[in-house]
């Protein structure tokens, strides 16, 4: 039976490439499709009728009726949704809303996952991720095996009478296709466990005895359970324990500062990393060639792009552009109108695109998680970058870090403070942060104006977090597992004061 479902399912893999392959070489034509549709599924809402769907023709009507939106803006709309109430921000009831916790503020967010998106985006795209995996890979034994995934901590609840909410992976998880729960282990019992510290116990006690040949899920999240793995088993590396283990699919944090951890727990230079750009509220990129770590923008999920340039984001009149107008090497904040009710919905993330024709993409921030409070307007891509220029020179390995300002208090210049809690410490701290402090001169100009002579900035500073605090500061606030993850940079001192005291008080 598994032989010819697979055999089956290379015959649609087949098909999808040709779909691909369409909206790659065609992409206005496509992205105008998914907007007619969109339109013409919800002229019927409230939304719809409010912003006269019923004579919106083309793209640039769509974007001269409807006002951009943020969560505040949608929220009452989706309240009366969580509510039960019916033809809101898309056509019929939506069941289902995904808790959003993209970060770690305390507001809870709930993205309305109507059944198009969670069939038509990210089924979908959960499929099209081993679909261009075996096209790059065609040797792969991928299908043979199990594909083990790690879901959010967040329990199942109901809203009301009619709809519930959880985390995406749990979304995903109560709502998941027969041909899924083939392919994916543990078992919906265990995925849902609150309790995420329980979950990796029952996962690690399942697992450890299956044909696991692929991971997908979040970086951060899989190392706990890969080091539980291995103090359970006893065995030196994971490929004692899955021999045929092949690929991670990841996505929510870049994973660059992982990749070392992953390469001495997983010894093989057959493994391979796939990148991911998935959020609660939709599916957005997949890597599509092995040796490049960009990701296609998949254009056929039910999702409309625009696109705000970075260096106008802020102002009155800043321009919103289609994907058609956009340039490479350029930041952009983007936004999205889609499959599961929200319009023209400035997502929170800012993306540089590599590739025009196919569109390609990176993720490079967020446009809330910048430092800018001297205006050296450092965003997480220069972070990373710079961290990765000290890690290899220095010989350190980082598993999690945040960054904020230091402000400048009577004559005393300004800084950027960096707690970082390292695998691996580098011989010299000061060597690391003067590394790390010339790297991103040379990678953001402003940064560098400013650290000039040190007239506006000092040299940065790292204060060293001992092992587990991330973890720990992550527990506390109720934010373990799933896609929580940390925000990496912030424009005040929101997430560098509650570390310091947690790293204070367990001194």
């Amino acid at each position: 039976m598994m032989r010819l479902f697979n055999r089956s399912l290379k015959s649609l893999f087949v098909l999808r490439y040709k779909k691909i392959d369409y909206f790659s070489k065609y992409p206005e034509e496509q992205q105008e499709m998914v907007l007619k549709d969109l339109i013409k599924t919800s002229k019927r809402t409230e939304w719809g009728i409010h912003y006269d769907y019923k004579h919106i023709l083309n793209s640039s009507q769509f974007s001269e009726k409807v006002p951009l939106n943020d969560y505040e803006t949608l929220k009452g709309w989706i309240e009366r949704m969580m509510s039960g109430e019916k033809n809101i921000l898309w056509p019929g009831q939506v069941k289902w809303f995904a808790k959003s916790s993209g970060t770690t503020n305390d507001k809870s967010k709930f993205i309305p996952v109507s059944n198009e998106s969670l069939y038509r985006c990210h089924y979908k795209a959960a499929t099209d991720i081993f679909a261009l995996y075996v096209k790059n890979n065609p040797e792969t034994n991928v299908l043979k095996g199990k594909n083990l995934t790690i879901g959010g901590s967040q329990r199942v609840s109901t809203l009301s009478k009619k709809t519930r909410t959880g985390d995406l992976s749990a979304v995903m998880i109560s709502n998941l296709p027969l041909f899924s729960r083939l392919k994916n282990t543990p078992n919906s019992d265990i995925s849902l466990i609150p309790d995420f510290e329980e979950k990796i116990e029952k996962i690690v006690q399942q697992t450890i005895h299956e044909n696991i040949v692929s991971f997908s899920g979040v970086p951060s999240w899989f190392l706990v359970m890969m080091k539980r793995v291995l103090e359970v088993t006893g065995k030196n590396n994971l490929l004692e324990v899955w021999p045929n283990l092949e690929v991670f699919a990841h996505g929510g944090v870049n994973f660059d500062p992982y990749r070392e951890q992953y390469m001495k727990l997983i010894p093989s230079d057959k493994m391979q990393y796939i990148n991911t750009y998935n959020a609660s509220e939709g599916f957005f990129g997949i890597q599509n060639e092995l040796d490049k770590d960009d990701m296609l923008l998949m254009l056929d999920y039910g999702i409309y792009y625009e696109f705000i340039a970075m260096d106008e984001f802020f102002d009155t009149d800043r321009k919103v552009i289609p994907l058609i107008q956009v340039e490479k090497g350029k930041n952009y904040a983007m936004v999205i109108s889609t499959n599961g009710g929200l319009w023209r919905y400035i997502i929170g993330d800012t993306v540089m695109f590599t590739s025009i024709y196919p569109f390609k993409i990176k993720i490079t921030g967020r446009t809330k998680h910048f430092i800018n409070a001297f205006g050296e307007e450092l965003i997480v891509d220069n972070a990373e970058k710079g961290l990765k220029k000290a890690c290899e020179q220095t010989g350190a390995i980082v598993n999690e870090y945040t960054a904020g300002p230091v402000f400048m208090i009577g004559d005393e210049k300004g800084s950027h403070q960096w707690i970082i809690e390292f695998v691996k410490e580098p011989e010299n701290v000061d060597d690391f942060a003067k590394i790390l402090d010339d790297e991103l001169q040379s990678l953001n100009s402003d940064y560098e104006a400013k650290r000039f002579k040190d007239m506006a900035l000092k040299q940065l500073q790292i204060t060293k977090a001992p092992t587990g605090t991330f973890y720990q500061w992550l527990k506390q606030k109720g934010k373990v597992g799933g896609q929580n993850k940390i925000p990496r940079l912030a424009n005040d001192r929101e997430y560098l004061d509650p570390l310091l005291e947690l790293i204070n008080s367990n001194t």
